[in-house]
């Protein structure tokens, strides 16, 4: 039990309100093997830090805090994924960040097992529930597949980053580490699910075992929602990083990204209003007659609410 096979990734800021939920679903692992909670504060303003620290005094030999004295934020999370992957001791890394959490003691046992049964493939996913960050209500379950399966990079690419729960991520740690510079330079999970099921695609269990709070305090979701601009250019960095993806691996998914790329491309033009690009793209031309109707009062006014925000900021 002393060798850690598993290194838990949990980076959090201001989730003082949510991350002892996390802390105590890490701890509550039931595991045949050692594992660590590698959690990181990028210098947090409430009381995040104390409750980091109480539960790494109550286990000293798994929670291994990293305090930030300065907030250290960069887009993609860079600087969060060089401090916690140099850390990593384990074989296999899992992640889950600071406001959501894990909610099957067996987690971490099924995923070890898994992938030890299937060395030719990187990462491990389940099935997650979807939560109010508060009463913890559900709102559904992301279930990509209705059975365990392995499912091929392909439906991965064309998911998009809802596919499946953040926190079911269970990967390779030298795969996790060393991806290709697309992903380290925006390291959305989004990236790291394609690059790890690049090799032999993903291992799915069909089980839902974590939560993940929607739109709660500080996270991703809650700073987009409100703002066309930062969403916009959020697609376009997406489709700037599977760009570059697919160049810096031989072009061997092209298809797959490029169709993914043009689906995104119908989104950032009806934002900007550039309704004759987005009405030219093959996902818009793929469309139903009925979604198209139902699609464009949304574009509409998508497109005003841009528009209106650019003039605001000026």
């Amino acid at each position: 039990m002393d060798e850690v096979k598993v290194s838990i990734i949990c980076n959090t800021y201001n989730q003082g309100d949510y991350v002892e939920d996390a802390l105590r679903s890490f701890v509550e692992q039931e595991t045949s093997f050692a594992f660590e909670v590698l959690v990181h504060d990028d210098a947090s303003t409430d009381q995040t830090a104390e409750v980091i620290a109480r539960y790494a005094a109550q286990y000293p030999d798994i929670v291994k805090p990293y305090y930030e004295e300065v907030n250290q934020y960069t887009p993609g999370g860079l600087h969060n994924f060089y401090v916690q992957s140099a850390r990593a001791k384990g074989k296999y890394v899992a992640i889950c960040e600071g406001d959501d959490y894990w909610t099957d003691p067996h987690k971490l046992q099924l995923q070890y097992d898994a992938l030890e049964s299937h060395p030719e493939i990187d990462i491990c996913v389940h099935a997650g529930d979807r939560v109010r960050p508060d009463t913890l209500e559900s709102l559904g379950m992301v279930r990509p597949k209705q059975r365990d399966c392995i499912i091929p990079v392909e439906d991965v690419i064309m998911g998009g980053g809802a596919y499946v729960v953040t926190n079911s991520i269970f990967m390779r740690t030298e795969a996790y580490v060393h991806p290709p510079q697309a992903v380290i330079d925006f390291h959305l999970d989004y990236m790291v699910q394609i690059s790890g099921a690049m090799r032999g695609g993903m291992y799915y269990i069909d089980r839902c075992m974590s939560a993940y709070r929607v739109a709660s305090k500080g996270s991703f979701t809650s700073k987009m929602l409100g703002s066309k601009v930062k969403v916009a250019d959020h697609l376009m960095k997406v489709i700037e990083s599977l760009n570059k993806l697919d160049e810096q691996t031989d072009y061997v998914q092209t298809e797959a990204i490029k169709k993914h790329i043009d689906e995104l491309m119908l989104d950032y033009n009806a934002y900007l209003g550039r309704f004759g690009a987005a009405f030219r793209t093959d996902a818009w031309r793929r469309k139903p007659l009925g979604d198209k109707a139902r699609a464009l009062p949304y574009m509409l006014y998508n497109s005003a609410s841009y528009k209106l925000e650019r003039l605001r900021s000026r």
